[in-house]
């Protein structure tokens, strides 16, 4: 990884602070994008010290404010000349409804709507560095969104169950993948996502799993799993050379893994898709419209579809 650049949101702690250890370990040039400076900081001397490698930095993400993500992709292009691997790696759930600044729901918004937005604003940095990848965390949970995504309500109004809101959130996550897998020659850019595991650690702002809020917590607490280990798949998806080319997939423990049936939903993935892109001009944050992006009738099969 030495000369890449890679970008990981939410790195300050858990998985996204593992992945940064893993990656910057590995030579890379590695960029934590987090919301709170001040654990971001002490965050980035920590992967400084535990990787050995002083090229860390920190960049102001707030994913809850469309606005600090429009800062956040101008000041990585204006920092650094290339972008190797984008890690979508933050993510959170609310036990009660709240709202983004730009009145999203917040699950909505974080987990999806503002790294739908960071990633088209970086996507044409990403091609003129090809070939280069985005690895976007869902979760297992994703199955738990047995009726798929909530097209008459995705803003979650009429009824909102954290947990539910959260599964429907990671089932976005891998409906986008694909959405973007399809637009993009794998030759540039590949575009997978992951299970990282129920790990160990706080949730919120974070790819963990841990924050089913006490949900059935006893049973899940024999199967948790450190951050360290956790964050393996980031860092192979980031990093393995056998994975060139491969794209659209969804990888648990370093493999492809199992979707659920509304994962593998192409009408979903280009509703999502068109949805997105709506809900993002509708408050005057219109994406980037990267000139490399193939038209829709792109047709790539995920890598798992089992």
């Amino acid at each position: 990884m030495n000369g890449k650049v890679v970008v990981i949101t939410g790195a300050n702690v858990g998985i996204g602070k593992e992945t940064a250890v893993g990656l910057a370990t590995l030579g890379a040039t590695t960029v934590l994008a987090c919301r709170n400076q001040e654990k971001a900081s002490a965050a980035a001397a920590e992967v400084q010290s535990r990787s050995g490698n002083d090229d860390v930095h920190v960049v102001p993400l707030d994913l809850a404010d469309l606005e600090s993500v429009r800062r956040c992709a101008a000041t990585i292009e204006q920092s650094w000349g290339r972008l190797d691997v984008l890690v979508n790696n933050a993510g959170g759930m609310w036990t009660e409804r709240s709202t983004t600044r730009q009145g999203f729901e917040q699950t909505f918004g974080v987990n999806h709507l503002g790294h739908f937005y960071l990633t088209s604003l970086l996507l044409d940095r990403l091609v003129a560095s090809a070939p280069a990848r985005v690895i976007n965390l869902s979760s297992f949970g994703h199955h738990a969104a047995v009726g798929g995504m909530r097209w008459n309500d995705l803003q979650s109004e009429g009824f909102y169950e954290g947990f539910t809101v959260y599964a429907r959130s990671k089932l976005a996550a891998i409906l986008f993948t694909r959405g973007l897998a399809r637009r993009l020659d794998p030759r540039q850019v590949t575009v997978n996502a992951i299970h990282p595991g129920a790990v160990r650690s706080g949730f919120g702002m974070d790819g963990d799993m841990k924050g089913i809020i006490g949900i059935g917590n006893r049973f899940i607490r024999p199967f948790e799993i450190s951050a360290k280990a956790g964050a393996k798949t980031s860092i192979f998806l980031a990093s393995d050379p056998s994975v060139d080319g491969k794209t659209g997939g969804y990888w648990v423990r370093c493999r492809p893994g199992h979707m659920s049936r509304a994962a593998r939903n192409d009408a979903a993935v280009e509703r999502l898709w068109n949805e997105s892109k709506r809900l993002l001009d509708s408050v005057g944050f219109a994406p980037g419209e990267s000139q490399q992006l193939i038209g829709t009738a792109a047709t790539r099969s995920p890598v798992s579809t089992a």
